[in-house]
Order: C-alpha cells, then structure tokens, then sequence
C-alpha cells in the first residue's frame, strides 16, 4: 500500500479511525468513576475496542479497491462498535450502567460517520437494540420495558439514518449548485472576454484602416500649405491698397489657421490609433488635458462650453501620456453625448485638477442630469451602454477604468451635489524617487 495511492477522504477516513482508537482507551477514567474502583475487564474490553479499530483502518485502507470487501467490512465495524460498547455498559452495571442511557446515541454516532452508506448505522442500530433488550431481561426488567428501550434504539436509528441522507443530499445539491454556478460565470466571462477580443479586433483594424487614411492625408495637406504660402507670398507682394492688402493678410491667416489646425488633428489621431506603444512615464496632467481637449473641441463645438483648470505645478503622474489622453477625451465625448441627448440648454463640460492626501486628482463634471441609480452600478460593466447600437459599444468607460487601474490609479462615477455627473481620476503622486 503505497502513501501516495491514497485519497485525500482514505487519509481523512484513517486518521478517523485513529483518533477514535486512542480516544476510546483513554477514557478508562471514566469507569473508574462509574465503579468507584478499578477494574481489569473494562481496560481489556477498551483496549480490544481500540485494537478493533485499528484494524478497521488497516483492512479499510487495504480493501479500499475492493467494494464487496468494503461493504462487508463496513457492517462489521458498526455492530462491533454497537457490541463493545454494550460489552461497557455491561461491566459497568448492566442495567444500572449509566453508559445504558447513551446506547441510542451510537446510532446516530454511526449515521453521521457514515452519511454515504446507511448499513453502518443500520448495522450498529440493530445491535444496539438486541443487546440493550438483552442487558435489561437479564436484569429482570419488564418485557414491556426491553420492548421500549428496543423501539427507542431503533427510533433513533431511523431518524440518524434519514437525517444523514438528507443531509448529505443537501450538500451534494448545494455542491452541484456551486458546480453549475462556476460553469455558468466561466461561461458568461468566456462569452465577454471573447467579444471584447472580436471588438479589439475592430478597433485595431479601424486603427490601421485610420493611420493609412491619415497618412494620405499629409501628403495632399503638406501641399496645401505649401501652395498656400506661396500664394501669399506671391500677392502681398503686388501693389495693393492698404486695405485690401489688410483683408487678404487676415484671410491667409485665418485659411492657415484652418489647415494647422487640420494638421494637428490629424496628429493627434495618429497617435490614438495605436499605431505607437509607448512605455508609461512621468506625465504632466495639463499636457494630457490639453491633447484631449483639442480632439474633443471637434465633439463639444455645438454642444457645450469646455472649461479647463489644471494649477501650475500640479505633480506629475506616472502613466503613457496618449494612453491617459484617450481616457480622457472618452469622457469628454460621453460627456457631450449626456448633454446632447438631454437637450440641456447652456452646456457645461469643467475639467479641474488638484492634490489631496498625495495624489492627484482629476474631475470631469457636467452640469446635465447626472447617472440614474438604476445606471451608475452599472457604468463600468463590459458592453453596458445606455447609449443607441450606432452610438455607444459598453466598452468606453471598462476600458477607461482598466487604463488607469494600469497605472496605479482609480476611476470612479458620481453625481454632482449641484447636479449632472462627476468621473473622478486619482492617480499616485510620481516622485523621482518612487
């Protein structure tokens, strides 16, 4: 028999048997205190009982293969525990043995050892009630009175044995409800994990597909402003009055306006699609702000006011400043969405920046109306959109939250005491240090 070969409920069931053989012999104590004297018969009868045991475990561990043995071996041990202790109770006074009043309980000792298998209590039960009428015919007890301790035996064997069944087929239920609850959880995080795979999957090919749309962007944008130098060259160099030398200055300046500001769109979009990885770094907030606040401009032109009030000398953060910008503009964006789909008149979208206890932090507020109770346990759930399917994915904000939660921080969702929403960004104050 080798120790490895053993089941984890073989070595729980051994040691079991174990405790119980040293337990058994080392309560002799006990009938000294019933006899008042000591006594050689009850030590041997306990000593034998602990032997008995012993080899239980012994034969158990050695049959475990063998379920005929197993089932034999099994009803044994129950009525051999049955008769030892009724060996006990006869040493000890027979029907004045105060060890009588527990004979019903071996019973249910057996039933709840044995929850899988009812021959063991079965077994015992039976002993227990022959023998206990035995002892009191023998003690010139009352036919009657044999009777009742029988029924009261076998009563308790009943009520062991159905309680332990039951008992056992509620943790087998319980057990298959946990089963069935951790395949449906894997299930349901597989079926997640594998859409926001597919959605990836999307948004790096629309990032490729972008990089390549910009890409042929510059070139044609590269000669219009080229041209358009040229151009300006070319006629504020001819003689013009003064005034209309002043109109076409102002309309060449606004035209290249218009196309710088074509240029750094174009910019900053090459570098939120992906296309560049970046290590995180130390990053100045008032920088990510600014990136995100000239692509959201495009989104907030007709919806709201953006205001922006980052202090000088807010500590850096560490994290990758394009990654940060994209969280950033996503919550300006979804910003404006609240404020549009709400018809508020006078839009507001604030974003502030401070210090508190060390960390830095960063609030996007709106004054719209805020997130429905119903909504804001909700908000950072994979695929959760209260948004329209041409609109909204559900994987802005899991994404926004899972961005900053890589770089030390925390991104949380509340309601403004004064009304409309508040995304709160905190991050770690970065030390050179640290």
């Amino acid at each position: 028999m080798a120790p490895d070969d053993l089941s984890q409920e073989d070595r729980q069931r051994a040691r079991t048997a174990s405790v119980f053989a040293l337990v058994i012999f080392l309560l002799y104590p006990m009938d000294v205190l019933v006899l008042e004297r000591l006594s050689l018969p009850p030590l041997l009868l306990r000593g034998t009982w602990a032997l008995q045991l012993l080899a239980y475990r012994w034969l158990r561990l050695r049959w475990r293969h063998s379920p005929s043995h197993l089932n034999v071996l099994l009803i044994a041990n129950g009525a051999l525990i049955s008769a030892f202790f009724l060996g006990l109770v006869f040493l000890t006074g027979g029907a004045k043995s105060v060890y009588l009043n527990f004979v019903p309980t071996l019973p249910l000792l057996l039933a709840l050892l044995y929850q899988q298998d009812a021959r063991a209590a079965i077994a015992g039960g039976v002993t227990s009630a022959m023998g206990a009428m035995g002892l009191l015919l023998l003690s010139n007890e009352t036919l009657v009175h044999a009777l009742a301790w029988a029924c009261m035996v076998g009563s308790s064997t009943f009520f062991g044995v159905y309680g332990s069944r039951q008992l056992a087929k509620a943790r087998e239920a319980r057990s298959e409800a946990r089963l069935e609850r951790a395949r449906r959880e894997s299930l349901e995080k597989l079926a997640v994990a594998e859409r926001h795979r597919t959605q990836s999957e999307k948004l790096a090919t629309v990032g490729r597909l972008a990089a390549s749309v910009m890409h042929e962007i510059n070139n044609p944008l590269a000669f219009v402003r080229s041209n358009l130098d040229f151009l300006r060259t070319e006629v504020l160099a001819q003689q013009l009055p003064e005034e209309t030398r002043a109109e076409l200055q102002e309309v060449f300046e606004e035209t290249r306006s218009g196309v710088e500001r074509i240029r750094q769109i174009v910019q900053d979009l090459k570098g939120f699609s992906g296309m560049d990885v970046e290590e995180p770094s130390e990053c100045a907030l008032a920088d990510v702000v600014s990136d995100a606040a000239r692509l959201a401009a495009v989104r907030l032109k007709y919806v709201a006011r953006l205001k922006v009030e980052i202090p000088e000398g807010l500590p850096e953060v560490y994290a990758t400043r394009r990654r940060l910008a994209q969280v950033l503009l996503n919550l300006l964006v979804n910003a404006g969405d609240a404020l549009e789909a709400a018809k508020v008149q006078g839009g507001e979208v604030k974003v502030t920046g401070a210090t508190e206890e060390g960390r830095v932090v960063l609030l996007v507020e709106d004054n719209g109306p805020g997130f429905p109770p119903e909504v804001q346990s909700r908000l950072f759930e994979a695929f959760f959109t209260t948004k329209g399917p041409e609109k909204g994915t559900g994987l802005g904000l899991s994404i926004s939250r899972e961005l900053v939660e890589r770089f030390g921080g925390t991104l949380k969702a509340e309601n403004r005491p004064e009304g409309g929403a508040r995304l709160r960004l905190e991050f770690p104050r970065h030390t050179p240090s640290s």
